[in-house]
């Protein structure tokens, strides 16, 4: 992973991009790559790359020009398949002056044009800009692992891996949160690509490409999730797999983690959770290391939270070089303000702390690259909301049914204060909407309707500018056509990834805690082969009754020992509001949650704030940890986006450092020649 910026004059009179605000550029992303830094300029446009080495790395420096032609390539990421796409070329005729994937990628826009993205496996975001042509080409990989950012500020297009990064180019770029997309954050938990949370930025969507040329903008989805129709529901027996379909899930996976350990020039190691997901990778993992194979796992003081045993079991299994990190509520809270300056967006959970720590682990072990389970989740469903929805719809057939309700029982064993345990309470929560189980999102809508309930919060103003929109039906209205022929698992999946994937766990939790260490994040269930095998899957090998994940099981089966194949599913989890009420919370919580401050950013009621403030501490102050879980994500949604409203809006960014640069082409003082 790297990071890359630029800037783009869109028309003849905007103003030519600067070397400086370039240079700010690539130094607000040198967390991102630490290694080598570079730049391109002509008269209409700028690319800079911030470098993170792993492949090729005598040769791989960028901005990076297509020998064919007068085009320029930054480039963040990682292509897995580039030899082959590499001997593809050569057969054509093509010659290649380094080993790295970047050039393989720019050579093959070249062949093929906006077809090479869908021939490329792999993690990317990129850009593309043809000199001759006055074409910026931009594209983002299938599932949204690299994260690209844009902003039209008069008549200059600029584009970056962080938002901090294009607010680096120039400080009268406005900064200010975009009430849509704190809207979206208070009810799906993150913003949905294209919308950002902040005002006149937006996110390229995940497996989309776009083209700004002659002063047109062209915007096309190169790849969009399909899944198995409700036709092929019941073509496999409920009673699961077999033993072929078991067989090509652990053949696209072995395949899927091999390219991703052997396709790198420096160490690969792993995370281990102690969970099937992660289990599985690094056991692969293990098998195509080749040296002493490093994992890396987060343990907690907070008994509730750890998992120690299952990963010291698993690590002793594959016989790693095992690294833990402990980690309290204490740490948690102290790293919080770096951990929101790197999502760049609020979060309803401080999940991502403990994965910021233990990037740094890996860095300090001198590891770039690590393998880790995101994405088996959502590819062979296993969260909850997917056995959820499918009790809702069973219940939902007969609603007077008591033996039906009785089964949400099963759900959520690990949360103390889960609404199953209370019947009354469960009924009322997961029975609303039960008359209609088709209806598009019905497994979701329960916990959309419990995030939207922080909106409560909401200021006056922020209340005004977002009640003419409804964040659920915008989405619902923009399903693709084939929605309403695929099971309703599928539905299920396909919102979860719409919703969750890129704009949550890959980013903050994935992209961003790794790259704030400088460490790549690779994801051997985001393999585009074993996604697209993953969706043709009948729902019987995905969610076998209420047992979810079933054909990973199978396959793991094999691969790690049972009781950690055999175990209830304790999903990731970290403690939130507590970390910051204690007696002994850092100041800063008390600042970002002042009336002023609160009143200042204008985004939540001040007096709200300090209601929800001195609930939790009265609770923490008794020895009460059990909080409810509005109460939870509500305190933490506040305070990040309080933290985000202060480093991105209330503060300018700092000046730019020194660079010594690696590329450094500048052909702005050449006449006439890209005009």
């Amino acid at each position: 992973m790297c990071g890359i910026a630029g800037i783009v004059a869109l028309s003849a009179n905007a103003p030519s991009p600067s070397r400086r605000a370039l240079l700010r550029m690539v130094g607000a992303l040198a967390h991102r790559g630490p290694d080598e830094r570079g730049l391109y300029r002509d008269q209409r446009a700028g690319l800079a790359h911030a470098r993170l080495s792993i492949i090729d790395i005598a040769g791989g420096q960028q901005p990076l020009s297509d020998p064919g032609g007068p085009a320029w390539i930054v480039f963040n990421g990682e292509i897995f398949n580039y030899v082959e796409l590499r001997e593809q070329l050569i057969s054509l005729g093509h010659r290649f002056r380094t080993r790295s994937d970047t050039e393989v990628v720019i050579q093959a826009y070249r062949a093929w044009g906006e077809v090479a993205f869908k021939r490329m496996n792999g993690q990317w975001a990129l850009a593309i800009w043809d000199a001759s042509a006055n074409r910026l080409i931009l594209s983002r990989d299938r599932t949204g692992i690299c994260p690209l950012y844009i902003c039209n500020h008069q008549g200059q297009l600029h584009f970056a891996s962080e938002i901090k990064a294009i607010f680096a180019a120039n400080p009268a770029i406005p900064r200010a949160l975009d009430p849509a997309g704190i809207d979206q954050t208070f009810t799906f938990w993150s913003s949905v690509p294209p919308q950002s949370v902040f005002q006149g930025i937006t996110e390229i969507e995940p497996g989309h490409v776009r083209t700004y040329a002659r002063g047109a903008v062209r915007d096309r989805a190169f790849w969009t999730p399909c899944y198995a129709p409700r036709s092929d529901e019941h073509r496999l027996p409920s009673a699961g797999c077999n033993d072929d379909v078991i067989d090509a899930v652990r053949s696209a996976l072995e395949a899927a983690t091999a390219l991703r350990m052997v396709r790198s020039d420096v160490p690969v190691g792993s995370y281990l959770s102690g969970g099937l997901d992660s289990s599985l990778v690094a056991a692969l993992g293990s098998r195509f290391a080749g040296r002493r194979f490093q994992t890396f796992s987060v343990r907690f003081t907070d008994a509730e939270y750890d998992e120690t045993s299952y990963q010291r079991l698993m690590a002793r299994t594959i016989a790693s070089e095992h690294h833990e990190l402990m980690v309290s509520r204490q740490d948690i809270a102290e790293v919080f303000p770096k951990v929101i300056y790197h999502t760049e967006r609020p979060i309803l959970r401080t999940a991502p702390a403990p994965l910021f720590l233990l990037s740094k682990l890996v860095r300090e072990r001198g590891i770039k690259v690590v393998l880790t389970g995101e994405g088996a989740d959502e590819m062979f469903a296993g969260y909850d909301v997917f056995r959820e929805g499918k009790i809702r719809r069973f219940w939902g057939r007969q609603p007077a049914s008591t033996r039906r309700a009785a089964l949400l029982s099963r759900l959520y064993p690990y949360i103390s204060r889960s609404p199953v345990h209370m019947q009354a309470i469960a009924l009322k929560f997961f029975g609303h909407g039960i008359s209609t189980p088709d209806a598009p999102g019905f497994a979701h809508s329960p916990r959309w309707r419990s995030t939207s309930a922080i909106k409560r919060l909401f200021s006056a103003d922020m209340r005004a500018a977002t009640s003419q929109a409804d964040p659920v039906t915008e989405l619902l209205d923009r399903l693709p056509p084939d929605f309403c022929r695929w099971t309703p698992l599928a539905q299920d999946q396909y919102l979860e990834t719409k919703t969750l994937l890129a704009g949550y766990l890959l980013s903050s939790q994935g992209d961003r805690m790794l790259m704030a260490h400088s460490v790549e994040g690779r994801f051997p269930f985001l393999d585009d082969d074993v996604v697209e095998l993953a969706n043709s899957l009948p729902d019987a090998c995905k969610l076998r009754i209420l047992d979810e994940k079933h054909v990973l099981k199978r396959v793991t089966q094999s691969q790690a020992p049972s009781e950690i194949v055999t175990r209830k599913k304790q999903p990731y989890r970290t403690p939130n509001a507590l970390c910051f009420v204690d007696r002994d919370a850092p100041p800063y919580v008390d600042e970002a949650l002042s009336s002023a401050s609160v009143r200042a950013a204008n985004i939540f009621d001040p007096v709200a704030v300090e209601r929800l403030r001195a609930k939790c501490q009265a609770h923490a102050h008794a020895g009460d940890g059990d909080l409810s879980n509005f109460d939870n994500m509500a305190l933490v949604g506040v305070l990040s986006t309080q933290l985000l409203f202060q480093q991105f809006v209330a503060d300018r960014p700092e000046a730019p450092r020194r660079l010594e640069l690696s590329v450094d082409v500048d052909h702005q003082d050449v006449p006439g020649v890209y005009a």
